[in-house]
């Protein structure tokens, strides 16, 4: 089933499941309080999706996790044999809709096509066999990034943690078997990134595993599995889209954070 967030009129953020071109309203957040519905349907077409999830502790990305985008990458990174994970805050997450607000830094700003894990219960040393206890369901990420600033900082926090930089959305897709999605984006229409996520070099289990063997995950939390390889990079005006097979497709526009520059 797909769970969304969404807001209408000047109500507070709700959540529901989508029922073909309606919502079904649930009674609380679905992480915390399961799928009780107060049996009232809202179309589709008269709400806003928002994020949907606001992770309350962290958003755990991996790099470099598809080999063709590792080799991309091989002249810029020293790609390791355990999974490469690195944090972004949870005030980077946007929701489907909502602009990328392009920081004023020198060279690219490029987007990162990710499946993304949703986090249903605390995780702490979790065994890789036993992974899907602690899945509430998967989304869609953009781990945007500062490209140039990666490598000129010699580290990634800045250059993926500006605000706006995490969208996620539209909703969360519970039943599915992410073992083998096409995962594919295009900028202004235009196709870029490109692949399946059979070809994890990482598989999901073995991150769940790793990961929570370093950090305790709470409910909420989202691990970003890696982008395929293909070209990244935006402007300014331009919008994102990045379709997942089994979940659906998010859209962002980018802008300029604060006016275009100077010329």
């Amino acid at each position: 089933m797909k769970v969304a967030r969404f807001a209408s009129a000047d109500a507070a953020p709700r959540y529901g499941v989508v029922d073909g071109e309606d919502l079904v309203v649930l009674a609380s957040d679905p992480l915390f309080a399961g799928f009780d519905t107060t049996g009232e349907r809202v179309p589709l077409a008269d709400v806003r999706l928002l994020a949907p999830v606001i992770p309350r502790s962290k958003v755990v990305c991996v790099g470099l996790n598809y080999g063709e985008h590792r080799a991309d990458m091989a002249n810029n990174v020293d790609a390791p044999e355990n999974p490469l994970i690195f944090l972004k805050p949870n005030t980077a997450v946007i929701g489907p809709g909502e602009a990328i607000q392009m920081p004023p830094v020198e060279g690219r700003i490029t987007h990162e096509a990710e499946l993304a894990i949703i986090i249903g219960k605390v995780a702490k040393q979790v065994k890789a066999e036993d992974w899907e206890q602690y899945v509430f369901g998967y989304t869609i990420a953009n781990d945007v990034s500062a490209r140039d600033q990666m490598f000129a900082d010699g580290q990634w926090a800045r250059a993926k943690g500006y605000d706006t930089f995490c969208p996620i959305g539209p909703w969360i897709e519970t039943e599915l078997d992410p073992t083998n999605l096409e995962i594919s984006s295009t900028v202004d229409g235009e196709p870029r990134r490109h692949g399946n996520t059979s070809d994890l070099i990482h598989k999901i289990p073995d991150l769940i595993a790793y990961i929570s063997d370093v950090w305790t995950l709470l409910p909420g939390d989202i691990i970003a599995t890696g982008t395929p390889s293909g070209l990244g990079g935006f402007l300014d005006g331009q919008t994102i889209d990045i379709t997942i097979e089994g979940i659906g497709t998010l859209s962002n526009p980018a802008r300029y954070r604060d006016g275009a520059p100077a010329a």
